[in-house]
């Protein structure tokens, strides 16, 4: 790091934590990536050693963001008042993100500056710029950007206009009058959490009666005005209520992520089918989620020790050369192979996105080969040509790699070498890709089953082994970004046990959330679901049965395209569009043909 990359980064830390008033705010950079906030640190994108204008920009408003936040939000009053709906709680989530930042941007002229500019980098990559129907805008970032502009006055940024007029005119109708009214309660938590519900019922959304949420509501909310009540107040008073409201908040807010990422595995009955159905409502379609689906009686015990983490977070960097490099070693007597087989696949995807023409027409582009024509004879018509539309849509694929204990050697290595290969091709043929990894955290129950022995073993307890989701790539992150990463799996201890139902879903949330026409998941796996705490104390095939719903489900209902490889194992009694392989080393032939099927298919 330069030294005034380095004299930037202490004043944008110290000024997170005089507008946070909180010493403990730290701040650091990536050199790629989102920005992104745990606790009380930020790590924003660097805006390099130039220190260019807009980056900087960027990089305060993501830094102002998490301050804004420690200085004015109550996490257990949030938490308390926030839906149980995976879609409601997102709405619920973007609306208290709006009155934080509006009352920084109230407050100083330049904070808002610096939040607009975060804002706008945060929608490059929100589905909402690249939205063609209302059903493809995601709902809380219209409402969220809807929120802002009556808190602040401000436009949304030009980026997002055209896809929030899609949905902006039915959100109006539906919940106008709230939104007009949060501006009245901005400074009141408590106040806005109560509008923000209603707002959510006006939306149809599925919101419970807040005493489900909050057993001693009288108590947390004097706790929340107090801890309001001394952050405009004197700073002394302020730091001990806030430390407090964080750490009785964060356990609860983490087991909420999680199970927001796990598609909201829960065994509540799914009451909003129907309004997910009325054709007034653009959330139909691919906002239908696991919670809308039939219960399956599947429960997880605890996710408060799950944990979804960025491969290059599980070890330092050196490791992770020296494990690229063992990588690479194996890849030399497979590498020809696959590559072959690769390059086939290649073809074919750009044979589909070939541009044609129709020529001789009468208005268009002007036909190089008619020039002379246009020289000599410009009177004359059908000199143009009109390029035709591709059958080829905008597609992302998503590769999920059972990270278990049994695929440890040469199956794990070789589906290691075909992401990393299937990465770069697709790569070349402008299809975006994301390889994940699942897998637990320890063999036979980590600390899940310590919580349900220390509970006096109740029955039924649901799943007992906490689960870990490894992201290799991510769909919008370069193949050379994350070549690195993918050596992870070649990392001793790393293979466990195995949780399918779950990673299943966790993958397809992360598809359903892009805004790609066309979304393919391919699962790679060499077994069944196991978990030996599990098994025991719910019975052997309660692993087996939730894995068989989650497909099911997928299958009839979702837009995700599902296929499966089995690598000695039979997965075509699990999946419709599944082979088996009986040799890891045919993994590579396998996956290319199954994801040339599935476009082929589209033809």
């Amino acid at each position: 790091m330069t030294e005034k990359l380095d004299i930037f980064r202490r004043a944008l830390a110290g000024a997170a934590r005089a507008i946070a008033r909180d010493a403990e705010v730290e701040v650091s950079f990536s050199a790629s990536g989102s920005a992104k906030s745990s606790g009380r640190s930020a790590t924003v994108v660097s805006p390099g050693p130039d220190l260019a204008e807009t980056l900087v920009a960027e990089a305060r408003g993501a830094a102002d963001a998490l301050a804004l936040r420690l200085r004015h939000h109550d996490r257990s009053l949030h938490g308390a008042r926030a839906p149980s709906d995976l879609e409601a709680r997102n709405v619920f989530d973007a609306l208290e993100t709006a009155r934080i930042e509006a009352l920084g941007a109230r407050q100083f002229a330049g904070v808002k500056d610096n939040l607009s500019a975060a804002l706008r980098a945060r929608m490059r990559s929100d589905a909402i710029t690249r939205a063609r129907t209302a059903e493809e805008v995601p709902l809380e970032t219209a409402v969220e950007l809807l929120a802002r502009q009556r808190l602040t006055g401000e436009e949304p940024p030009v980026s997002t206009r055209d896809g929030l007029s899609l949905i902006a005119p039915w959100i109006e109708e539906q919940a106008g009058a709230e939104l007009d009214a949060l501006a009245l309660a901005i400074d009141d938590q408590k106040a806005f959490a109560t509008l923000s519900r209603r707002l959510l019922e006006d939306l149809d959304l599925k919101v419970e009666d807040p005493a489900e949420n909050q057993p001693e509501e009288n108590e947390e909310e004097e706790e929340g005005e107090d801890n309001e009540g001394a952050d405009e107040g004197e700073e002394d008073e302020s730091q001990p209520d806030e430390g407090a409201a964080e750490q009785r908040g964060e356990q609860e807010e983490g087991e909420q992520e999680q199970e927001e990422e796990e598609g909201r595995e829960s065994d509540d009955p799914a009451d909003s089918g129907e309004a997910g159905e009325d054709s007034q409502q653009p959330r139909a379609g691919p906002r239908r989620n696991w919670a809308d689906s039939e219960p399956t009686g599947y429960r997880v015990f605890t996710t408060a020790h799950d944990e979804i983490i960025a491969a290059d977070e599980l070890c330092d960097t050196e490791e992770l050369e020296r494990l690229r490099a063992y990588l690479d070693q194996q890849m030399e007597g497979l590498s020809g192979v696959v590559t072959r087989l690769a390059n086939r696949l290649q073809r074919r995807l750009m044979a589909q996105q070939a541009r044609s023409w129709d020529f001789d027409q009468e208005e268009g582009l002007l036909d190089a080969a008619r020039l002379a024509r246009v020289v000599t004879a410009p009177g004359r018509s059908l000199s143009y040509k009109i390029e035709r539309d591709t059958d080829f849509k905008d597609t992302v694929v998503s590769l999920l790699i059972d990270n278990s204990g049994s695929m440890r050697g040469r199956p794990i290595s070789i589906a290691a070498i075909c992401a990393d290969i299937m990465a770069r091709t697709l790569e070349r043929c402008a299809v975006k890709s994301e390889i994940l990894g699942f897998t637990t955290r320890a063999w036979k129950g980590g600390q899940s089953r310590e919580d349900w022995l220390a509970a006096g073993r109740p029955a039924n307890p649901g799943r007992l082994n906490d689960t870990r989701h490894i992201i290799y790539k991510e769909a919008d992150e370069p193949y050379r970004h994350a070549r690195r990463q993918l050596g992870l799996m070649m990392r001793e201890g790393l293979l466990k046990e195995n949780i399918d139902g779950e990673a299943l879903l966790w993958a397809h949330q992360r598809l359903i959330a892009r805004a790609e026409e066309r979304r393919i998941l391919m699962v790679i796996s060499d077994g069944a679901p196991v978990d030996d705490s599990t098994g025991s104390a719910n019975g052997g095939t309660y692993l087996e049965a939730h894995l068989r719903a989650v497909i099911d489900w997928i299958e009839s209902r979702s837009p995700v395209e599902l296929a499966a490889i089995g690598i000695g194992h039979d997965v075509t009694r699990y999946y419709d569009r599944a082979v088996t392989i009986m040799d890891a080393e045919q993994l590579g032939g396998a996956l290319v043909e199954q994801l040339a099927g599935l476009f082929d298919a589209d033809l």
